[in-house]
């Protein structure tokens, strides 16, 4: 299949609807590109939008087709932005071992509370001034650290065999991640009340 090349860069966009939906098409999101107030829809896949070394401040981003398993965001700096939908997979902030124009990176006061998140990480940023998912989505602060005290207790079905058993594994750089609550009980056989017992017991989880 031969795609169209549609390329953003080199230029700042300010208060545009810019519709990334064609399917048929790969969107370019390059460098030396400043989004100001700008809505973006997106509904393609993660391997039709690329993206390097461009800032978007307060912008929206309208994700209308699941997005998966995306790590480009790292490439991006992110300030003051929404975002709605939902996600899975995806990686945002400073990611220094991650290949790439990382240094170009960040994330700081980004609001997340329209949004579904499964799987996603933040890296390398203040996740102070970031508003996260509530429940049935949780948000595991600091995991590295924290992975200690979450395998001291026990966890329903495989949660705490699987997923905190892991946490020590996680990139250096990461300083959360946000999972959803029905999708990890359907995992590890268990229901996401009986996650949320146990999540309630934890400063370091936000829900």
């Amino acid at each position: 299949m031969l795609f169209t090349k549609v390329f953003y860069e080199d230029r700042e966009i300010k208060n545009e609807r810019l519709e990334l939906t064609d399917k048929g098409s790969l969107y370019f999101l390059g460098r030396n590109l400043t989004l100001r107030n700008c809505t973006l829809v997106l509904k393609v896949p993660a391997r039709n939008l690329l993206i390097r070394e461009v800032r978007f401040i307060d912008c929206t981003f309208e994700v209308k087709q699941e997005l998966k398993n995306y790590q480009q965001w790292v490439f991006a700096s992110l300030k003051g932005c929404r975002f709605k939908g939902r996600l899975y997979g995806c990686d945002f902030g400073r990611w220094p071992s991650y290949p790439g124009a990382w240094e170009h990176a960040a994330i700081e006061d980004c609001d997340f509370t329209e949004a579904r998140l499964d799987g996603c990480r933040f890296h390398g940023c203040d996740p102070r001034t970031l508003k996260f998912p509530q429940w049935p989505c949780f948000t595991i602060l600091d995991p590295i650290r924290s992975a200690p005290a979450l395998r001291s207790v026990k966890w329903p079905g495989s949660f705490g065999d699987v997923t905190v058993e892991n946490l020590h594994t996680e990139p250096p750089s990461t300083v959360a991640v946000t999972l959803f609550a029905p999708a990890m009980a359907k995992r590890h056989e268990t229901t996401a009340d009986a996650l949320r017992a146990v999540i309630e017991k934890f400063d370091c989880i936000l829900y």
